[in-house]
């Protein structure tokens, strides 16, 4: 099923333009309605915290939103509107809940959901834990854009990293909607040995499923020799000038991710491609 609504989550207007010059093209090549959502957060008071907030605070803060809001907008605009595509700006407010929340209740009635990496001065403080919220909860495939992104339109040359569990399976199949028609695909084993790569028959399925479709699919092994997943999966994306990587998101509990750490945090954190996430 290709994308035919695309949510964009808009949170700076220095990330803005970077995840339009990935999210615009798709929209055009897919004739998808593209909503950019921005959501502006509130100055929560939490009960039993005995403090006065004056009221000059919550007008700076709500006139530094809605200045930012603004130039979020014209951005979405001067982007958007040369366009054939169906396009519109959201303003949610969060009031009394989250952003995160009203990111996720959004992001359910979407076929895509593209965000930008953090990592920049301007970003919200949460933001690794805002993208990591909205893969767990959405229930949608989330694509997260590299900060400062020049790369070329994705979909042409892809790397999956393919494991035998249930996110894998989701973001392979998740994938097929904006993989290219004849798209060259690595199906990425980390850690088998080759020969017990070449016997499996998860890995030979899900390889012979993507050629049906049409794509142009191999099935590769790589020995980790000490470096973690995330490191792998973004070096073999650097030998196959792959425009994008795919991979299952967060297959640990949330405890065991805080504990002992995750390729999804690391993916998050150092990724200079596109990733596809599937939870």
């Amino acid at each position: 099923m290709r994308p035919k609504t695309i949510l964009v989550c808009l949170t700076t207007a220095e990330q803005t333009a970077t995840i339009l010059k990935v999210a615009v093209p798709l929209a055009r090549k897919h004739g998808a309605h593209l909503v950019g959502l921005r959501t502006v957060e509130a100055i929560l008071v939490y009960p039993g915290i005995a403090m006065h907030i004056p009221e000059d605070t919550f007008l700076a803060f709500r006139s530094s939103q809605n200045k930012e809001t603004a130039e979020i907008e014209d951005i979405f605009e001067y982007h958007t509107r040369p366009e054939d595509f169906v396009s519109e700006f959201r303003v949610v407010r969060a009031d009394t809940r989250s952003a995160t929340d009203r990111m996720i209740e959004s992001a359910r009635a979407a076929d895509l959901v593209i965000m930008a990496q953090d990592g920049q001065d301007t970003d919200p403080r949460d933001m690794r834990q805002m993208q990591r919220d909205v893969i767990r909860e959405c229930g949608r495939p989330v694509l997260v854009i590299p900060a400062d992104y020049q790369g070329p339109e994705i979909g042409e040359k892809i790397v999956l990293g393919w494991s035998e569990t249930r996110e894998a399976a989701r973001a392979a199949h998740d994938v097929l909607c904006i993989a290219e028609p004849d798209a060259r695909l690595t199906v990425l084993s980390v850690g088998r040995t080759a020969e017990d790569l070449m016997a499996a028959d998860d890995a030979i399925a899900i390889t012979e499923m993507f050629a049906r479709h049409g794509l142009r699919p191999t099935l590769e092994h790589r020995d980790p020799l000490g470096q973690s997943i995330a490191s792998v999966l973004g070096a073999v994306a650097f030998e196959k000038g792959a425009d994008m990587i795919v991979t299952g998101a967060f297959g640990h509990s949330s405890t065991y991710d805080f504990v002992i750490g995750a390729t999804s945090y690391e993916l998050l954190r150092d990724h200079k491609v596109p990733i596809l996430f599937s939870k």
